[in-house]
């Protein structure tokens, strides 16, 4: 709120200030230079032709370029050298001509000091300066990423990676079977399925031996299984 304030009231501090000072140079081109250096000779200024020229031409383009807000230092400046200029060389015989000039003096040099505000020329022209440095730091930045990027990949200078695209690699393998780095690629898990002898247990020494049955017989360390009876026939 109170920027939108400082603002308008630059504005219409640089549009009444302006607006006085193109006036009274439109006033003295209207006249003509010959009657603006008589008035200045009747002033005591010296060579009132020159200072009738430069005062219109001060005032005429001072004037404007207040109005428009452009470059408003510099203009308020050279307004305020040149009201102080005509105070002490040419003062006018007329009071309220004096209490004008002092007025439009003191307005220059505070809109020189103040600023022209954001409703000016001059902010526009801040603001697209500000914009192509901010794009030109932009490009840098992205020139140098490029440059880093090549560096650090001297085999493909383009910097595929920075630009978001894939390489073609023909026999890049997936990163899912890639081994990771400190570890070996290990076979995968085949389940033993060969035939094993079993283990033979130890014979307790506390232990009484079994005595074979009658009838049976060990054959290869192993009990022969008792004759199976031979069936008779239905007939008998």
């Amino acid at each position: 709120m109170r920027q939108a304030l400082r603002d308008l009231a630059a504005l219409v501090a640089r549009v009444g200030v302006g607006g006085i000072f193109f006036a009274n140079g439109w006033t003295k081109l209207e006249r003509g230079l010959t009657a603006t250096g008589v008035d200045f000779a009747n002033q005591g200024a010296p060579v009132p032709g020159a200072w009738a020229t430069a005062t219109m031409l001060a005032e005429l383009i001072g004037g404007a370029l207040l109005i428009a807000g452009l470059a408003v230092t510099a203009v308020g400046l050279i307004l305020f050298t040149e009201a102080l200029a005509v105070f002490v060389v040419a003062r006018p015989l007329n009071p309220i001509s004096l209490n004008e000039l002092i007025l439009l003096g003191a307005a220059s040099l505070l809109l020189a000091v103040v600023g022209a505000g954001r409703v000016s020329v001059d902010h526009m022209v801040v603001i697209r300066r500000r914009e192509s440095e901010a794009a030109s730091e932009f490009a840098a930045d992205t020139e140098a990423d490029r440059v880093i990027a090549s560096l650090r990949d001297p085999d493909n200078p383009g910097s595929d990676r920075a630009k978001g695209g894939k390489t073609d690699a023909p026999d890049a393998e997936p990163a899912a079977d890639r081994p990771r780095a400190g570890k070996p690629k290990t076979e995968p898990n085949l389940e033993d399925t060969a035939p094993h002898p079993r283990p033979s247990r130890r014979p307790d020494p506390d232990e009484p031996a079994a005595s074979p049955a009658p009838g049976d017989t060990l054959v290869a360390g192993r009990k022969k299984p008792a004759p199976r009876g031979r069936r008779q026939s239905s007939t008998d």
